[in-house]
């Protein structure tokens, strides 16, 4: 079968690697020069089932008000005229209940095990490399208080497989020993041994080149611009270059997916929620973290990537802008400095804003649409590293007719199965 997947971001080649081994006929279309270089090119870097918590939970809509006035809060809503912003904050505050957060949560870390599986059998089959790290991540608390309540909502994850555990601050730095100097700023931690980390755009690039060694075309610099169609199916892709006909189309092109899919009558909850990321060369420093992790009072994510120090931050609700300034940085690298001081040169930071596809449940939308030949694999989040593997290996299933790996219950449009 021919197959034209929009887009060459994480989830885009993840998907044309594992429909090339289905022995299709595969072709990438991507406005960029090279795979990942928008939402993939300088993500936080964590394969973290351990912390695949939803963000729409009943603690998100303090954060979104306090964010009016302070620049503290690691959800931030600002304001604009754009009537879609509201449509999608009005469903994302609907999901922020104990009990959707339970149900959200448990649909995510199902998807983010399994997703991490399928990872691993891409590296071992594929040897990309990618910088990945094993041995775990360590998520840090500052607060007796909010340790004890990390503790508490551990069950939620290892209720549904993923190994946890409570460490005091002794024992996390005995994990990782850059930690050691900190250690009594520290109320505890929490550990996942089975979290990983790892570059994501270079993971991206490479199986790119491996695509194209199974025959995958991949057509750079040329732009979506919409969808024909012909009944109940999609006959051929206008682009800023002619055009590309194929017998199906996976629609992987994270924030920009709603607005191809809304021309068809196709509604995509999906909004961009930006996020910040600086990158510290680390070369010749000392006391680098051997391991990623993420200082849970902070909320600020930091991951080692060979001689480099990711450090990522914040999720502001703030339309297409990608703007940024080098004070939009200073609060992330100022907790980094703290907790790893002679880990790099903090004077030569590489700054990046992204725009992550956010659904209001927080869980990607996949498998088939109405339109009977176009798929969808978008609305990946914050955790599209994590699942990006996973969601490819459903939505084949899907353009196959096989039944998926996992139970997709929550990750699909209403009335929609993925088989």
């Amino acid at each position: 079968m021919r197959i034209a997947v929009l887009g060459a971001g994480l989830a885009g080649v993840t998907c044309a690697w594992r429909l090339a081994k289905d022995g299709h006929e595969v072709t990438v279309v991507d406005r960029g020069e090279t795979a990942a270089n928008f939402t993939s090119y300088a993500n936080a870097g964590l394969v973290a089932p351990g912390h695949a918590y939803a963000w729409s939970s009943p603690k998100a809509p303090g954060m979104l008000l306090r964010s009016l006035w302070r620049d503290d809060q690691a959800l931030r809503f600002r304001p604009n005229l754009d009537p879609a912003l509201w449509r999608w904050t009005v469903k994302f505050l609907l999901q922020c209940t104990s009990e959707r957060a339970r149900i959200n949560t448990t649909t995510k870390v199902r998807l983010c095990l399994y997703s991490q599986q399928c990872l691993q059998a891409v590296v071992a089959e594929t040897g990309v490399a990618y910088d990945g790290r094993g041995g775990g991540l360590l998520y840090l608390y500052r607060r007796p208080a909010s340790f004890e309540a990390a503790v508490a909502k551990m069950a939620i994850l290892t209720g549904e497989g993923v190994e946890l555990q409570a460490l005091d601050p002794a024992a996390a730095a005995a994990i990782d020993p850059a930690l050691a100097p900190v250690a009594g700023r520290l109320a505890g931690a929490v550990f996942a041994p089975g979290d990983e980390s790892g570059d994501s755009r270079r993971f991206t690039i490479e199986l790119a080149k491996a695509c194209e060694a199974r025959g995958v075309t991949f057509r750079w610099g040329e732009t979506v611009q919409r969808l024909a169609v012909e009944g109940d199916r999609v006959a051929r892709v206008a682009t800023d270059r002619g055009g590309v006909e194929a017998d199906a189309y996976v629609l992987a092109l994270g924030v920009y997916s709603p607005h191809l899919a809304r021309d068809l009558g196709l509604d995509l909850p999906i909004y961009p929620v930006k996020g910040y990321s600086v990158t510290i060369p680390t070369a010749g420093g000392s006391d680098v973290p051997r391991l990623g992790g993420v200082d849970e009072d902070n909320l600020v994510a930091y991951c080692p990537m060979g001689e480099r120090l990711r450090v990522t931050a914040t999720a502001e609700f703030a339309g297409y802008d990608t703007s940024h300034r080098p004070s939009d940085f200073r609060y992330m690298v100022k907790t980094a400095r703290e907790l790893f001081p002679e880990a790099g040169d903090y004077e030569r930071p590489d700054y990046w804003a992204c725009l992550r596809p956010m659904t209001p449940t927080n869980i990607p939308i996949l498998g088939r649409s109405r339109h009977r030949n176009l798929f969808l694999n978008t609305g990946h989040g914050h955790m599209g590293w994590t699942m990006a593997c996973g969601t490819a290996e459903i939505v084949a299933d899907a353009i196959a007719g096989r039944r998926p790996g996992i139970d997709t219950a929550g990750m699909t449009l209403p009335g929609l199965d993925l088989h």
